[in-house]
């Protein structure tokens, strides 16, 4: 590169340079205006300025021809400065000034950003900002010379943070750091290049850190400029805040490769003009969606998996695969069931997944921002479930396999696949049982084919068997295909069934093969492992997992991972068929009732391990028939539950009209695995399938159990109002007729919603009910009844009766070893040692208690434990420690999906705030605590917020304030708490 003026400046290449001061300015000039003409004046007004002398036109000549005597020497033609009659001027040739390569650099950038191709954009960028030296022209002095300079250097800047904003968006957070550091440094007002450090240290878990560069950042806005940081900034600080920034920055959790796509088959066979055209659509015409269809058993499925196995290296950040199950036995996939698996398989957390499908959805793009994404969408039902799912971004691939034609999408190429040619067919079937057989038997490998009707999975099949029998010639497998009935007569292609396929394979296996593959097809999840298999096969779980080595080796069952199994859907069908042809609706019957029971005494074993004594299922079960898979189920505790929730909720759906009682019994039994894990989806269904199965039995108490725990999802959800509705019937329902505790933790749970719905005096009345039917001997009810009423005396500002019955409850817990009651107790009595002045016992108390808390996996408690150490510490004097209390309980309780403590959360992150002085922080919490909780109707929190907001204007705004605390009192006052005499005397004080 012959010029370089992006730094000092040099010329030649290397080191070299220009030593005269006046020859500087005149070269500075004409190449910050390469290849145009400078008027002599203009030259002449860059070396003196305002005082030219006499002379200044010789001399400019003078310093012209100098500098041609030194390109020279540099190897460079002196013909390069030209001479013209107005002035002169330096030509350059493409990539010979450093400021136009520059140029062109991010042109190219920004032309491959607007194509969506950003790591090439990312490319151009530093290949560009690689360029610079330094400031430009650093060390010649004048206006002339360095008000185009710092043009060029505001350039760099402006190209630095278009090409920070793309490498956020790939998740390079962590390498930006000390990058975005000392350029902050060095630009501490540009807002742009601040906010974009707060994103890259949020992006990598230092929240604190990020804040501090906010903070310093408006410190010098205010001292310097005067204002406050922009809007932008300041909605970003607020982000960072409340927690928002893991929805908005996803590489906030380390970004591992994900790689969830099935194995590509080896001896993939034939499609290649598809799949040519597929990678040419996908690669030049940047058709990032495709659009997959054709008959059962055409190889859809594999034909994507193997373009995706060859495009993989160009979306490294994540591999997803999902089954939507839009044309199998079971139901498809909703949205928000699809949504959240997907979410799974990014790393997300299930008890960090939103309730509310808008809300996932905007998780699901929020974590493909950041990733360049492949995504197959397997056995879509219709474009209604698939749309919502397609990616926003350019960055992502998605291919979307169907039997039928989505015709529905806005966007996307369609590729209908048809059956294999003969020839492809011929050839499948050599690669699947050996070429040399096929080229000795032609005419009988073309009779197998097209009995196979050419489908790929049949095929396949066939020639498995042939591989597996070496002295079979084909022409006796075509002997066999001809033999053979059709049992999936609504499966043909052509003149031909898939059920031919695998009614060979199955006649080959063993008897024992045969009967659990036919039971098989009864379970309704995606998955199962080797204990269901021996439950329905009913045999050891040793001779089980060879039954089923068997059936994997056939081609019946496959194995996506090491002792997780499945069954194809056409696979499955047949299974079934099979099931109900052959054994009659005897073994089905039988097969289902071992399944059921099977998985209602694994949940059951899990609930009673990890509940409380009054909480534990309120039904009897007979001993299980195999308590040795039990066993090893339930040894998983709640994953198990979680790993398999879609087969518990299917199980509930089959189970309801056939065997109800079974079928409101594992609903009851999974509720404490669901409920603390979030999972308030799955709760939700199966409670309400419980519900149809327990009034079919005109079991009132049957119903009465489900419709109390059915009211828990409305509960968690702030449905309060719902959650009232399903208590009441409950209640009316066991009042009189059942065991007083059952009826006691009913009616708790009906002063608890009636309260959070804003009725208190129902909430009185009952309260006076559940006081007169405690059970005096029962424990477990004693517990809950001293938990709820310790509860309600803390929050109704009665200390020391409150810390009485704390005490009573922690006794009896402690008598009793249950550690989720030992933790509520002691939390309870740490709350209230804190309202009594006592912060040393306090926090012994809450510390204990919040380790109890992580110990059982209850999330809503635990942030409830952190928000009362955070006020300690903001009574301590230390505010900024609050602060992470309060941030680490908000995270906690979002992810225990309870709307009602994440206001609270707010709340007190608001006055931590505060007493930081971050006062414009501390007013927009409040204010967004403020309409999330008039949205669910909640008044306590309502009148925090409005508290919250009348201490931030106080200062500024007198009558502002009054107003907000007014509405707060009345708010206070309306359900009777402390809090009101704490606004009184605020009132009184503003005179």
């Amino acid at each position: 590169m012959r010029f370089q003026i992006l730094g000092p400046l040099r010329v030649g290449g290397g080191e070299a340079t220009v030593t005269a001061g006046r020859d500087r300015v005149v070269l500075a000039v004409l190449l910050l205006r390469a290849n145009r003409i400078v008027p002599v004046d203009d030259l002449v007004d860059a070396i003196w300025e305002e005082d030219p002398p006499a002379t200044a036109r010789a001399q400019l000549q003078t310093c012209v021809s100098r500098l041609r005597q030194r390109f020279a020497a540099l190897g460079i033609p002196p013909e390069v400065i030209v001479t013209d009659p107005v002035g002169y001027r330096v030509r350059t040739e493409p990539g010979e000034l450093d400021a136009e390569v520059f140029a062109d650099e991010l042109t190219s950038a920004r032309t491959a950003r607007s194509a969506g191709r950003f790591a090439d954009a990312r490319r151009h960028f530093r290949a560009g900002l690689a360029l610079w030296r330094g400031p430009a022209l650093d060390g010649i002095t004048g206006q002339h010379v360095r008000s185009p300079s710092h043009a060029l250097d505001q350039r760099r800047l402006d190209a630095l943070e278009d090409c920070v904003d793309i490498e956020l968006r790939l998740g390079l957070a962590a390498d930006l750091i000390d990058e975005l550091t000392e350029t902050v440094a060095r630009q501490p007002l540009r807002e742009r290049l601040r906010g974009q450090l707060m994103l890259a240290l949020a992006g990598v878990g230092r929240q604190a850190d990020a804040l501090t560069v906010y903070q310093e950042g408006r410190r010098r806005f205010t001292a310097e400029l005067g204002l406050e940081p922009g809007p932008a900034l300041q909605e970003l600080h607020q982000r960072v805040l409340a927690g928002d920034l893991a929805v908005t920055v996803p590489e906030a959790r380390p970004l591992a490769p994900i790689r969830a796509l099935p194995r590509a088959i080896s001896d993939f066979t034939g499609r290649q003009e598809t799949i040519a055209r597929l990678v040419e659509e996908i690669e030049q015409d940047q058709a990032r969606i495709q659009l997959i269809d054709g008959m059962p058993g055409s190889g859809k499925t594999t034909l994507a998996v193997h373009v995706a196995a060859r495009l993989a290296d160009r979306y490294p950040d994540a591999q997803l695969f999902i089954d939507l199950h839009g044309h199998s036995a079971r139901s498809p996939l909703t949205t928000t069931a699809a949504v959240a698996a997907l979410l799974r398989q990014l790393g997300v957390p299930p008890e960090r997944i939103p309730l509310d499908t808008d809300d996932r959805l905007a998780m699901w793009r929020t974590e493909l921002t950041p990733r360049r994404a492949l995504i197959l969408l397997d056995n879509a039902a219709s474009a209604e479930q698939v749309a919502p799912l397609l990616p926003s971004g350019p960055d992502c691939l998605t291919l979307v396999t169907s039997r039928r034609r989505l015709v529905g999408l806005d966007e996307g190429r369609p590729s209908s696949i048809a059956t294999l040619t003969s020839a492809e067919a011929v050839e499948l079937l050599g690669r699947a049982a050996g070429e040399a057989r096929v080229a000795a038997e032609p005419e009988a490998a073309a009779e197998v084919v097209r009995h196979c009707g050419h489908l790929p999975l049949a095929i396949r099949l066939a020639g498995a068997r042939l591989a597996h029998r070496p002295r079979w010639r084909i022409a006796d497998l075509v002997v066999r295909l001809c033999d053979t009935s059709d049992p999936l007569a609504e499966l043909a292609a052509g003149q031909r069934s898939v059920g031919d396929a695998f009614a060979l394979s199955y006649a080959q296996v063993t008897p024992e093969a045969q009967r659990m593959f036919r039971r098989l097809g009864l379970h309704p999840g995606v998955r199962f492992d080797s204990t269901v298999a021996a439950v329905l096969a009913d045999l050891p779980l040793a001779e089980a997992q060879e039954v089923l080595d068997e059936l994997v080796d056939a081609h019946l069952v496959e194995e996506p991972e090491p002792g997780r199994y499945r069954l194809h859907d056409l696979v499955r069908e047949y299974a079934r068929t099979l099931l109900t042809g052959q054994g009659g609706e005897t073994e089905h019957e039988h097969a289902l009732e071992r399944l059921l029971d099977h998985h209602l005494h694994v949940a059951a074993s899990i609930a009673r391990r990890i509940e409380s004594a009054g909480s534990k299922p309120d039904f009897l079960l007979p001993e299980p028939p195999r308590p040795d898979l039990v066993e090893v189920c339930a040894a998983q505790g709640p994953a198990w539950v979680d790993e398999n929730r879609r087969a518990l909720t299917a199980l509930c759906r089959m189970a309801e009209s056939i065997f109800p009682r079974r079928c409101w019994q594992l609903a009851l039994a999974c509720w404490r695995p669901l409920f603390n894990g979030g999972q308030i989806d799955e709760l939700t269904e199966m409670h309400t399938v419980g519900l149809r199965a327990a009034e079919s039995l005109h079991e009132e108490s049957a119903v009465a159990l489900v419709l109390n725990y059915l009211a828990s999802a409305y509960f968690r959800r702030a449905q309060f109002g719902q959650a009232v509705r399903l208590l009441q019937r409950a209640v009316d329902l066991t009042r009189g007729k059942q065991p007083d505790g059952r009826l006691a933790n009913m009616i708790w749970n009906l002063v608890a919603s009636n309260s959070s719905n804003g009725d208190h005096q129902q909430a009185a009345v009952y309260l006076d009910e559940v006081s007169r039917i405690i059970p005096d001997r029962d424990p477990g009810t004693q517990m809950i009844t001293l938990n709820n009423t310790t509860c309600m005396l803390l929050n109704a500002g009665r200390y020391r009766k409150a810390l009485w019955l704390g005490r009573v409850h922690l006794a009896l817990a402690r008598e009793a070893a249950d550690t989720r009651q030992m933790a509520n107790s002691m939390g309870h009595i740490g709350l209230i040692r804190y309202r009594l002045g006592g912060s040393g016992p306090a926090l012994r108390l809450l510390l204990a208690a919040l380790r109890l808390h992580r110990q059982v996996g209850n999330r809503f408690d635990e942030g409830d434990m952190l928000n009362g150490l955070g006020m300690i510490e903001r009574d301590a004097g230390r505010p900024e420690s609050a602060a992470t209390l309060h941030r680490q309980a908000l995270i906690a309780i979002r992810e225990a999906g309870d709307r009602i403590g994440q206001c609270a959360s707010r709340n007190l992150l608001g006055l931590a705030l505060l007493d930081q002085g971050d006062v414009p922080s501390a007013l927009d919490l409040f204010r967004r605590v403020l309409q999330d909780a008039t949205k669910v109707n909640h008044r306590h929190q309502q009148a925090m917020a409005l508290d919250g907001i009348a201490h931030c204007l106080r200062p500024i705004d007198p009558a502002a304030a009054r107003s907000h605390w007014v509405r707060a009192l009345a708010l206070f006052r309306q359900i009777d708490v402390p809090d009101q005499h704490r606004v009184e005397k605020a009132l009184a004080d503003l005179g």
